[in-house]
């Protein structure tokens, strides 16, 4: 593994947030970096079906535009709020739908697996990743909203368990 492009997603029924992170393996010292990052916010005032579309549209104009390697989502979490639970899911749904239809592979974390691999204590504060974030991809400013932070989060969670899969099946 060379250099990955990783197009990290956190759905949201108001906001979605989206990041990618590239990491070069073959630099001096590997690193990873920052290619951008942003949020889809959807209006209250919208359908259903039309906050799903726009998820989807502007998801897909920035898979084209970044060409990534794979797509890294949050898995499902429970929720307490079966209608909000029901929500989350249609968004994750149109998200995995703009990678499939791409044929962009897609790798699926949990919450937990997500904080430990970028903070490294699986019940880490949004602040906690949001830093942790900033500190690895070396940026100045914490990144904002939390939903692009935790969608590169989500990314570099994705980096870290394909290098230590790869550093795992070096060793055999």
């Amino acid at each position: 593994m060379d250099r990955m492009r990783v197009f990290g997603i956190d759905c949201g029924t108001e906001i979605t947030g989206y990041g990618v992170v590239e990491s070069d393996e073959l630099a001096r010292s590997p690193r990873l970096m920052l290619k951008t990052m942003g949020a889809i916010r959807l209006k209250k005032s919208n359908t259903t079906a039309e906050r799903l579309a726009q998820v989807f549209q502007e998801l897909g104009r920035e898979l084209e535009s970044w060409t990534p390697d794979v797509v890294a989502i949050e898995e499902v979490f429970y929720s307490v709020n079966a209608k909000s639970a029901l929500k989350l899911g249609q968004v994750r749904g149109v998200a995995l739908l703009a990678a499939a239809t791409r044929g962009l592979p897609v790798a699926e974390y949990a919450p937990l697996k997500i904080k430990s691999s970028v903070v490294g204590y699986g019940l880490a504060k949004k602040e906690q990743v949001q830093f942790m974030v900033a500190r690895l991809l070396e940026l100045s400013e914490t990144p904002e909203p939390a939903d692009a932070a935790d969608a590169l989060a989500i990314a570099i969670c994705h980096i870290h368990t394909a290098q230590t899969l790869a550093a795992q099946g070096a060793g055999r």
